[in-house]
């Protein structure tokens, strides 16, 4: 793939990121693996004292 000739080498054309940078998407999974971590420990939570009935969830 060619580059044009007012980019440096070595650099993307059309990104202004750095290279420490997390792309979008994966941020919103790191978000749904946490939602999804503390639903689950909450759901854990309310069995184990009896709040919420284990036949519930599956």
């Amino acid at each position: 793939m060619s580059t044009p000739s007012d980019t440096p080498p070595g650099t993307h054309a059309g990104t202004d990121h750095e290279p420490g940078d997390v792309p979008a998407q994966r941020r919103l999974a790191l978000n749904e693996d946490w939602a999804a971590t503390v639903v689950g420990l909450l759901l854990l939570v309310l069995i184990l004292s009896g709040l919420w009935p284990g036949w519930l969830v599956p």
